[in-house]
């Protein structure tokens, strides 16, 4: 392989190693301006838009011994990674696309698991990294708030048998 194109792969395995998932999307009819816009939306995410050719992103991707991509590999190609919430960069990236219908995603790869675009649609709909945490949080504080009721219900009815028996004795 000529020293140009190594680097160029070098430069995509780089890309690779910033996070445990990659999507690639057609940038086709997408201005300067508009890549900008996605690139910022992205930032907040830790997440990179990186354009690539398809040859140069397939060895890379061989050589990381990723699931084969090569029939999503066609026409314009750019790869996007990074961060370490691939639910939340989904989700920037649908919105974009439904905003601006220009840009799509053709597949993607999630923990060396090949991805179809439903797939990554899907992944975009869940809730974010946060509000999971929120969710599992509230699920392992749950059983040990309902075990504290029962330990205080049985002193709390024998206060009130207590109290309605003095009441009882009191009239």
């Amino acid at each position: 392989m000529r020293p140009e194109k190594q680097y160029l792969v070098e430069e995509v395995n780089q890309h690779l190693d910033k996070s445990e998932y990659v999507y690639l999307a057609n940038y086709e009819r997408i201005t300067v301006e508009e890549i900008a816009e996605l690139r910022a939306s992205l930032a907040e995410h830790n997440a990179e838009f990186h354009v690539v050719k398809n040859s140069i992103f397939g060895v890379a991707a061989a050589a990381k011994a990723l699931p084969d991509l090569s029939e999503h590999l066609t026409g314009q190609t750019a790869i996007i990674v990074g961060g370490e919430n691939p639910s939340g960069v989904a989700k920037v990236i649908g919105a974009f696309f439904k905003k601006k219908e220009k840009i799509d995603v053709k597949a993607g790869i999630l923990n060396e698991k090949a991805l179809t675009k439903e797939e990554i649609a899907v992944l975009a709909k869940l809730p974010g990294l946060e509000s999971l945490r929120a969710q599992l949080l509230g699920l392992l504080t749950q059983p040990a708030t309902g075990f504290v009721r029962v330990l205080n219900a049985v002193p709390q009815s024998l206060l009130f048998t207590l109290q309605a028996k003095a009441n009882k004795d009191g009239e």
